[in-house]
This record gives C-alpha cells, sequence and structure tokens, in this order.
C-alpha cells in the first residue's frame, strides 16, 4: 500500500491538501470532528480572491497589485514572500477549482463574477452569490469522494486527534479516540498536516463555528512547535446583533452601508478611513464602528445598522440569498425593506502554528497549513477573501511537501504507540472518572468573557495583565473539573473538556503576545501605545511552550518585495 499522508481537519485546506497527496503519488487519512461538509469553512460567505481581471473596473490587476494589497492590509508584517507564493499560485487555484464544478456566480460574458472587497484596490474576490464557502467546500469534497472511491482518501469523521506522535523532532503520526466509543488508537505516518483552523471560540462574541476553539493550534504547541503571532486577532465589524453570524463583507462591497442611531454614515468621520469609508480594511471599519458606539451613537451602546435597502428585491435575491435569509431567520428582519443591526465580533486568528512557505514547522514531517497555521500571508490583519485563497493555496503546498516526504523510508519504533496511547489514555480516563468540584462551562464562561473584555479590540497593559491572570485562574481550576456525563458514547462533556484544555494554552499565548508588543499594528490595537512603531516592532511575535511555561521570542519579517511605509487608505 502506498504510503499515506495524515490530515488534522476536514475543511477547505484539508480537502485540498488530501487531493494535492493523492496527485503526488500517496493516499491521505481525514481526521475530522465532525462531517466535512459541517466544517467551519462552510461559513464563509462573501468570495475568494484571484487577480482574475474579469472585472471592468479590474482589467488591470495582477498578482502583484494583489499582493501589494494585501501586504499593505497586513501593516507590513507579512512575510512577502509567502505573500507573492499565494497571490501568483491563488490565480491557479481558483481556476482549477472552477473546472472542477464549483458554481460561481458569472458576469454577462459567461466569466467567473468579482466583487469588491475591503482594502483592494481592484474588484478582485470571486463568488458563489453569498455562499462561496459552501460551493467551494462540496466541489473538494465531491472530489474527495471520488478518490475515495478509488481508495486513496479515508475518512475517520468523528474522531478527535488528541496528540501528535514525536520522537527526537521527528514526527511519525497521531492518536485519537472516538467520539463514538472512546476508543483510543495511534496513527502511524511520515507526514501529518495540521489543517484544522482557528481559534474564535476562545472569545464570547465569534462568527466562528463551536469546533474553533484552537485545539488544532495547540497540537503542534504541545508537540513542540512555537506560535506565531498569536496577538493578531481580527474582529468583523458586520456581525449579525445577538447572535453573531457573519453578515459577508461583500454586502459592503456592493454598496452597503454603515449607519448610526441617527441615521448618518459614520465612517467618513474618521481619519483613517475617510476615503475608503465602508471599504477600508476590516481592522480599521471595526475600531471605528466601536468608537462611533461608544461615543453614544449606536443602538442600546451596543450595534449599528448596515443598510442595503437600495440594493432592492431583485439584487439582494441574486446576489446575498443567505443574508437575508438569515437576517430573516435570526433577526426577524428583512434587508429589503430594513437595515440589519450589526455588532462586531472576533472572526479571524492570523497567528497559529510558526510554518515556513512550505508549510514545514520545525519537526520534521509535520505540517501547517490554513487557519491553524501562520506562514505569514496576513499579518497583522486579514484582508476579506483571503482566508478561501489560502485553504486553496497552502492546502495544496502542504499536501505537495507532506506526500514528497511519506514517500521516504522512515524507522517506526512500535513502542512510541504504546506509550502514547497509554498517556492519552490516563488523561481521558483522569477527566472522565474526575470527582472535582469545578464546572467547566463556569471556566468557559469566565474565559470567553475575559478575553472580549480584556484582550479584544481595544487593549492596554493593565487590561492584558489581568487578562493573563485570570486565565492562568481559570487553568488552575480546570485541573479540578468533574464531569456529570458517564457515558462512553458521543459524550460531549468530555470532548468539550478535552477542547478547554487547548483553548485555555492558545489564550495564554494570545495575551502573552499582545502584552510584550507595545505599539499598534493591525488588528492588534494598544491604547496605551497608539502608533505604529517599525523600528522596535517590526517583527513576529513567537511563542514556545516548554514543560508547562510559554517563552517568547522574535523572528525578522520578510519584507523583500514592498518596504514597509505608512498605512493609509
Amino acid at each position: 500500500m502506498n504510503p499515506a499522508v495524515i490530515i488534522i481537519g476536514g475543511g477547505l485546506t484539508g480537502l485540498r491538501a488530501a487531493l494535492e497527496s493523492v496527485r503526488n503519488g500517496v493516499t491521505a487519512v481525514i481526521f475530522s470532528k465532525v462531517h466535512p461538509l459541517r466544517s467551519h469553512s462552510v461559513a464563509a460567505q462573501g468570495g475568494i480572491n484571484a487577480a482574475l481581471g474579469n472585472h471592468p473596473e479590474g482589467s488591470n490587476d495582477s498578482w502583484e497589485k494583489h499582493a501589494t494589497d494585501t501586504i499593505k492590509g497586513g501593516d507590513f508584517l507579512n512575510d512577502q514572500d509567502a505573500v507573492a507564493l499565494m497571490c501568483k499560485e491563488g490565480i491557479e487555484r481558483v481556476i482549477e477549482i472552477e473546472h472542477w464544478g464549483c458554481p460561481f456566480s458569472r458576469t454577462d460574458d459567461g466569466k467567473i463574477a468579482q466583487r469588491p472587497f475591503g482594502g483592494g484596490t481592484f474588484p478582485r474576490t470571486a463568488y458563489a452569490a453569498d455562499r462561496t464557502g459552501h460551493a467551494l467546500l462540496n466541489t473538494l469534497y465531491e472530489q474527495c469522494i471520488k478518490a475515495k472511491a478509488e481508495g486513496l482518501i479515508t475518512f475517520y469523521d468523528e474522531w478527535h486527534v488528541i496528540s501528535i506522535i514525536v520522537s527526537d523532532s521527528a514526527c511519525y503520526g497521531v492518536t485519537a479516540y472516538s467520539l463514538r466509543n472512546q476508543e483510543i488508537k495511534a496513527f502511524f505516518s511520515n507526514s501529518v498536516i495540521i489543517a484544522a483552523g482557528g481559534a474564535g471560540r476562545v472569545y464570547l462574541n465569534s462568527t466562528n463555528a463551536l469546533i474553533n476553539t484552537g485545539m488544532g493550534i495547540s497540537l503542534g504547541y504541545l508537540a513542540g512547535v512555537p506560535l506565531k503571532d498569536m496577538e493578531f486577532i481580527q474582529f468583523h465589524p458586520t456581525t449579525l446583533y445577538g447572535s453573531n453570524i457573519l453578515i459577508s463583507e461583500g454586502a459592503r462591497g456592493e454598496g452597503g452601508f454603515l449607519i448610526n442611531k441617527h441615521g448618518k454614515r459614520y465612517l467618513s468621520d474618521y481619519n483613517d478611513s475617510s476615503a475608503a469609508v465602508e471599504m477600508a480594511p476590516r481592522d480599521i471599519v471595526t475600531r471605528n464602528t466601536v468608537r462611533e458606539i461608544r461615543k453614544g451613537n449606536g443602538f442600546e451602546d451596543s450595534y449599528v445598522l448596515l443598510d442595503l435597502r437600495h440594493f432592492g428585491k431583485k439584487k439582494m435575491e441574486e446576489r446575498f440569498p443567505g443574508i437575508r435569509e438569515l437576517s430573516m431567520k435570526f433577526a426577524g428582519i428583512d434587508p429589503i425593506y430594513k437595515p440589519i443591526p450589526v455588532q462586531p465580533a472576533q472572526h479571524y486568528t492570523m497567528g497559529g502554528i510558526d510554518a515556513n512557505i512550505k508549510t514545514e514547522t520545525n519537526i520534521k514531517g509535520l505540517y501547517a497549513a490554513g487557519e491553524a497555521a501562520c506562514v505569514s500571508v496576513h499579518g497583522a490583519n486579514r484582508l476579506g477573501g483571503n482566508s478561501l485563497l489560502e485553504t486553496l493555496v497552502f492546502g495544496a503546498v502542504s499536501g505537495r511537501y507532506a506526500a514528497e516526504h511519506a514517500k521516504e523510508n522512515h524507522h517506526y519504533d512500535e513502542s512510541l504507540s504504546k506509550k502514547h496511547i497509554q498517556r492519552e489514555s490516563k488523561k481521558l480516563s483522569k477527566l472522565f472518572e474526575s470527582k472535582g468540584k469545578k464546572n467547566q462551562w463556569k471556566i468557559w464562561d469566565e474565559l470567553r468573557t475575559t478575553m472580549m473584555k480584556d484582550s479584544g479590540i481595544f487593549r492596554d497593559k493593565n487590561g492584558l495583565q489581568t487578562a493573563l491572570e485570570d486565565v492562568r485562574k481559570l487553568a488552575a481550576e480546570y485541573e479540578n473539573i468533574s464531569l456529570s456525563d458517564r457515558s462512553k458514547s458521543m459524550n460531549m462533556e468530555l470532548y468539550w473538556a478535552v477542547e478547554l484544555y487547548s483553548s485555555l494554552l492558545v489564550a495564554e499565548a494570545i495575551i502573552i503576545g499582545a502584552l510584550a508588543r507595545e505599539e499598534s499594528r493591525g488588528s492588534h490595537f494598544r491604547e496605551d501605545f497608539p502608533s505604529r512603531n517599525d523600528k522596535a516592532w517590526l517583527k513576529h511575535t513567537v511563542i514556545g511552550y516548554n514543560n508547562g511555561n510559554p517563552s517568547i521570542s522574535y523572528k525578522d519579517v520578510d519584507t523583500s518585495l514592498i518596504r514597509p511605509a505608512e498605512r493609509s487608505y
């Protein structure tokens, strides 16, 4: 049998990595906590960036201009070699998935339709109405099912990967347990790809699926891979008030605008978004929306309105059927006739597992891609439409390099499997049998509230120090939790207890990075250090973990393409 690549995560990155692994002559095994079509990738709405030049206003677009917008949008913390790769290869990846059957919206002459997105100088965001993630995910899954029928891809749905098997700085597989019966098994592979998404659910208000707890990020962290730029957490300016369901940037890209309680478009009042208005990058629109609410110009001191009424019924039904449906179901508002109540909420994790342009980590045979990784294409702030692009490009890159490594001959000591199974069994048994007095749900609530309050959109030293103390206190309390559910099958209380440990680790890393970085850059805004400081802080934050102790260091940023400059719109 051909050697296999193990992939943790069944979203867009994981599926694309699997297809590339197969293309390069190996089999692929995909572990997913949920069915792949329920991964968070399905929730992406607005579109995927690529310099296709299909829009009349974008005929002069190029990958170089896309890269420039991406680097500027990331406040110059991006590794520019990685950005160049993404923008170049991204064109091919989008055309490829179109040929696989992705139902993109079309121009009148049949080309892939593109719309404007924040921070872009051209309309380069390809879309499938407002369900782009859904369309991409189903297309890739269909291709993977074809490969499965040929015996090339195996799915382990509802399996929870709980550790990476590492020996002498090399990866040899994973341990995982079945949610259905708590069976723990070790799975050998020369190559493992972590593609398990971000950590949005460490925040109280988030657009992320509940499964996005940072578990994948913590797997690399605990295996000995440092985390990079974890302080950079993106908040999206338009999420449905009350539920924080995403309302796509595409709505503003096609002419929607934000208004305060006085009916005024307020963004032009702020210098850093005066020209771009609603189409400034997300970090700018988010901060200025919060400032407007702080001034007392929001509704209930909590939200503003996104006005799409001028679109009319035809455009709304054609371009934004999903947004209309969500607004009606979860807010009781038809955006054809009434503005949508929106508020900022956590949306994306720019940082993650430290990986190079080949998605390699410091552990041989271990790769990381997608939102779980920090290849550093997004820098300090991600442009809308680049996350879907990253999944396709670096999903393919990780599959390519992991496949080549998998073909090499490696000695595997069976005792490693036994050792890891014993260790992880002990951990699960401790949780399952614990008679502690702490309630994990209370810890979850306190963690998310603390992160939102003190390590959120606006930060300062005192708040971050408080957050760090609180999170470490919660981590100590975690050691004394107990479960009320003692069932062996589909014990979701046990599942969430395992996830909580990961979230506490990731939250601590976010705060440590934010506390150390004494400047404001992109999504990281320090009210006590409100300016960007390239002389001191044009560098990546790197957080390692050794015997329960995090440590911080720094890496240079690749600036080979564009010199850092003032960021204005």
